[in-house]
């Protein structure tokens, strides 16, 4: 009787031991297919992600690349125009560009875009701030921006002429310096464009547009030009009329087979008494221009400061 009880449990307990073992490995299968198949679609999510990001950055660049090339070829194309014109004002901007030290041969193209653009900009930038600032006046707010406009137009060319008058006062500060340099090549038995190179390396710390200006002439020089044609075209670039003179000066001296450096000296003095005049003319109308911010902003605070306690005595009446 016992030994058939215990058969019949041992039996029961090793059915409930394989049943969960059998559910323990169709619990393990389960789970590790639906681990796999969520990793699966993770990886196509992000995959798909990717290629959705890849494909906006295409966009974007494309679009940026269509944009660029949209302005280059405007660009191209009003270089073409404006150099194939010949009228004076077109070599006149050159004119300019050079001395202002833009030898890019784009930059006519450069220049008329930028006064397009700048005056668009400046008129829709006023056409949409001006209502912000309760300009109601129809008229008015026209003129603004017609203004606006002819302001953006204009802001080129003033930025230009500013630029030239920088470049030539570098220019006239550093010629001084230039015809110092020249003499002392001169004696030393250098020819003009072995001189003018050593130029270039000295002035290139302190004046970098003459010394730039000095290579051009150089280049000049090595492509087949006369050393009178070289030095006038500096002359022209550098928009001095102390160039243009050393330029003739050193023409006379080789048509009349005088020493170069005798002339130079001479040239060069005159050159320092002119810088010492220039500086003695700037301090001498120093005090002439003071006159006017004194007057204005100085003697009215001392009248102030001398009159205020006799005006405080008569409002008040203690005298």
């Amino acid at each position: 009787m016992y030994a058939n009880s215990g058969v019949g449990l041992f039996s029961d307990s090793a059915v409930t031991m394989l049943s969960l073992l059998i559910f323990l490995a169709v619990g393990t299968l389960a789970f590790a297919l639906m681990g796999g198949i969520r990793a699966r679609e993770s990886v196509r999510r992000r995959a798909a992600r990717v290629d959705l990001d890849a494909d906006s950055y295409e966009g974007r660049r494309s679009l940026r690349s269509s944009g660029l090339k949209s302005v280059q070829k405007l660009i191209d194309y009003t270089t073409k125009h404006y150099s194939s014109a010949d009228n004076k004002d077109v070599k006149m901007l050159r004119h300019k560009l050079t001395q202002a030290g833009i030898y890019n041969p784009r930059g006519v193209a450069y220049f008329f875009f930028a006064r397009v653009t700048m005056a668009v900009a400046l008129a829709v930038t006023l056409f949409f701030v001006l209502p912000m600032l309760n300009v109601d006046g129809k008229s008015s707010f026209w003129l603004l921006v017609l203004t606006g406009g002819l302001c953006g137009y204009l802001a080129p060319t003033f930025y230009l002429d500013r630029r030239i008058a920088a470049k030539r006062q570098e220019h006239r500060a550093g010629f001084p310096d230039f015809m110092d340099l020249m003499i002392v090549c001169a004696e030393a038995g250098l020819a003009m464009a072995a001189a003018l190179d050593r130029m270039e390396r000295e002035l290139g710390d302190s004046y970098p547009s003459l010394a730039a200006n000095i290579h051009v002439a150089n280049l000049e020089i090595r492509a087949g030009r006369s050393v009178t044609e070289a030095l006038e075209h500096l002359g022209d670039r550098l928009g001095l009329e102390e160039t243009r003179s050393f330029a003739m000066l050193i023409q006379q001296s080789d048509l009349l087979g005088s020493s170069i450096s005798d002339a130079l000296r001479v040239y060069s003095e005159d050159m320092r008494h002119k810088r010492l005049s220039r500086a003695e003319e700037k301090a001498y109308s120093l005090p002439a221009k003071l006159s006017v911010p004194m007057m204005v902003c100085i003697f009215p605070v001392l009248f102030i400061v001398i009159l205020l306690p006799v005006i405080v005595r008569m409002a008040t009446g203690h005298w």
